[in-house]
């Protein structure tokens, strides 16, 4: 006999806000958030979920909605989903959650992506500096391929995934979180030599009542009040998993997430069809409401057994993550090379991160010379199945990031040739990318270079 179909265990509405789904959605972590359908461990289930901004986002040709986007509410999250063995007896502190990914995708019906970078006074991003409007591109899915109307001339295969899969943080864990966050987003600018150079603000997102929901939980009453002013916001990842944006995270893929709360509580949610390294525009990915079809294995002790802490508590520890053997082949890459020193010619010690810009910022600059503006390219590198890497860390006081681009996936030759690069009608890119007018007063960040 064929094995069962997936059980549907959360299902999405698309036409329906994120608060008023059948089994109703949450945008922070907290222990006390309770779970809203239950599963066995082996049991085939079928997660669905809105995109990260709950529908905020529209296939539309304006980017407004990007630019006056209410980042309090992000991200909506399916779950939480108490894990219990075929005997009943839920997951327990200590335990590792296997999550198998067995397949996922698009909703039916709702096959369209977007990507997008916030305004530099509203969420800002890797490149806000150079880059402070915003602006918002839409792609279309031809089976496993998407499309962009407004960035012609590119067609990719994606490599869909979770960007956030995770467990519940118990109490103890939450208040690690918020302590060494607040000290971050407090003492940050004054301590932290990096903020002169990446712009991304905040430094870090601190617990708000601000956009919040807590699934099940009722907003206006006492139980209400005290979680959501000490729930943690989904943006970065942490020892629970979360939002880790690890693109070949696709079919096939397992995740060992640790177990901190009774039940494990698993939430997972902004499906990405597409997604480079680095997510590199923030709303960087090809974003898109989709569903998860998983099964879950219970480890019983699997935390001391396999993770070791790396900090002052047990609870200092990360998930494993091991990848499916589906994903797209290209044969054929162009690599551009970042090294430690900024804009302004100064130098940083073994510093990935300015390596890293400056790796991305050469790709913009490269690539703009084939018909494409700048803007176009810098949404194209945060979504294309790009491969970032730290090649260097040890040969003082460079690091060294590479970023490597697949050829294929433009339909013209990128490669350098001898002769000037060529120009004309046909490698003239239009339309562009949809943007609005950024009216705040930060400077940008300018190449000297470029002006000579």
């Amino acid at each position: 006999m064929a094995p069962p179909t997936p059980r549907q265990a959360v299902p999405v509405d698309l036409k329906k806000k994120p608060w008023e789904q059948p089994l109703p959605l949450h945008n922070r972590w907290h222990p006390e958030i309770p779970p809203v359908t239950h599963v066995k461990a082996g049991e085939l289930i079928r997660v669905e979920m809105l995109d990260w901004t709950g529908g905020a986002i529209q296939d539309d040709d304006s980017a407004t909605d990007v630019k006056f986007i209410d980042l309090s509410t992000v991200h909506y999250l399916s779950g939480p989903i108490r894990v219990e063995d075929k005997d009943g007896i839920p997951a327990m502190p200590g335990d590792l959650l296997a999550v198998e990914i067995c397949n996922l995708g698009p909703l039916p019906g709702d096959e369209w992506g977007y990507t997008a970078t916030f305004d530099r006074e509203n969420g800002g991003g890797f490149l806000t500096d150079h880059f402070p409007c915003a602006t918002k591109a839409i792609w279309y899915f031809e089976g496993i391929y998407a499309y962009s109307p407004h960035i012609p001339g590119v067609r990719f295969p994606g490599l869909t995934h979770p960007g956030i899969i995770g467990t519940a943080p118990s109490m103890e864990l939450l208040n690690i979180w918020n302590q060494r966050e607040r000290e971050v987003e407090e003492n940050g600018h004054n301590s932290l030599k990096l903020c002169e150079v990446l712009h991304t603000r905040p430094l870090a997102n601190l617990p708000s009542t601000k956009g919040c929901h807590l699934g099940k939980i009722k907003r206006g009453t006492a139980e209400w009040e005290k979680i959501a002013n000490e729930a943690a916001r989904t943006i970065p990842g942490r020892e629970n998993g979360g939002n880790c944006d690890i693109k070949n995270l696709s079919r096939g893929s397992k995740i060992y997430l640790p177990v901190f709360v009774e039940g494990a509580n698993l939430s997972t949610g902004d499906m990405h069809f597409s997604q480079g390294d680095g997510e590199v525009s923030f709303c960087g990915a090809i974003e898109m409401s989709g569903f998860l079809e998983l099964k879950c294995e219970i480890i019983r002790g699997g935390m001391k057994e396999y993770l070791t802490p790396m900090g002052p508590t047990l609870l200092h520890v990360n998930p494993i993550f091991e990848i499916g053997p589906v994903e797209p082949r290209f044969s054929e890459w162009l690599v551009f090379e970042g090294i430690s020193v900024d804009e302004s010619g100064r130098q940083h010690f073994l510093d990935a991160s300015v390596a890293n810009k400056r790796a991305v910022l050469n790709a913009i600059d490269y690539l703009s010379k084939f018909g494409y503006s700048k803007e176009q390219i810098y949404l194209l590198l945060s979504c294309c199945p790009c491969e970032g890497r730290i090649s260097g860390i040890v040969d003082s006081p460079n690091a060294v990031a590479t970023l490597a681009i697949p050829t294929s996936i433009f339909d013209q030759d990128i490669r350098p040739k001898a002769g000037k690069v060529p120009v004309g009608p046909r490698l003239v890119r239009k339309p562009d990318v949809l943007r609005c007018s950024y009216d705040g007063n930060l400077p940008t960040t300018k190449n000297p270079a470029a002006l000579m």
